[in-house]
């Protein structure tokens, strides 16, 4: 059928295309060793492959992906091809893995780092910034992991793979809330302490009758104050 000839009405091309009907069976055939394919690939990659995914791992995924899509559709494109992508692409995801293993300056400059994101208490609003996490997603994630205030962690960490590991405090101190602020009820029902306050950027903490504790913050520089909790 030439382009012109194509026809928003003709449902029998649209549903069917214009392939005969043996290439449905040669679509089950082709699938199925898609799948053996990519079962083998991601088996020689290692079992990280079925964890989250660092960014090596998430290149060689979606090449994977964008290899078998057109051979399991395309009637003219055969299957060698993708083998021969899936080699090298095991291949060199193995190569960076086992170099990694060996060099850690080689897996900083491949994986990335990690980076401290809350330490004693006190978040770190330029590795925020640079590692685009915003306050509300950082709350956020202390939150699902039951987390109140600030004064609760003793370290949060944002992993090379970007996910997040927490370590708690031993003993707690006072801090900024981290429950949203149009949650006034809940809030309310929280414990403060009269006499101290954190700023609302970066969770310093200061005393309420201190000369600078309504003016810029010392660490930070935002004039953002907030009761401490407990």
């Amino acid at each position: 059928m030439k382009s012109y000839e194509s026809y928003i009405t003709d449902w029998a091309r649209v549903l069917f295309g214009n392939v005969p009907p043996s290439f449905y069976i040669e679509i089950v055939l082709r699938c199925a060793f898609i799948y053996i394919l990519l079962m083998v690939s991601m088996r020689l990659m290692g079992k990280r492959m079925a964890a989250q995914l660092s960014r090596n791992e998430m290149v060689a995924m979606v090449s994977l992906a964008a290899a078998i899509g057109v051979p399991i559709l395309a009637p003219d494109r055969g299957l060698l091809p993708v083998v021969i992508i899936a080699l090298i692409v095991v291949s060199v995801q193995r190569i960076i893995a086992s170099i990694s293993f060996k060099n850690q300056n080689f897996e900083r400059i491949a994986e990335d780092d990690f980076t401290v994101l809350i330490e004693d208490g006190l978040t770190f609003p330029d590795r925020m910034r640079k590692n685009r996490i915003s306050q509300e997603r950082l709350f956020a994630q202390l939150r699902s992991e039951g987390i109140l205030h600030l004064g609760q962690v003793r370290r949060l960490y944002l992993e090379a793979p970007g996910s997040f590991t927490l370590i708690r405090e031993d003993k707690p101190r006072p801090g900024l809330a981290v429950l949203p602020l149009y949650d006034k009820d809940f809030r309310a029902r929280k414990k403060t302490v009269p006499d101290l306050v954190a700023c609302g950027t970066c969770g310093n903490r200061s005393n309420k009758t201190a000369p600078g504790a309504k003016g810029p913050c010392d660490r930070c520089g935002a004039s953002d104050w907030h009761d401490a909790f407990v």
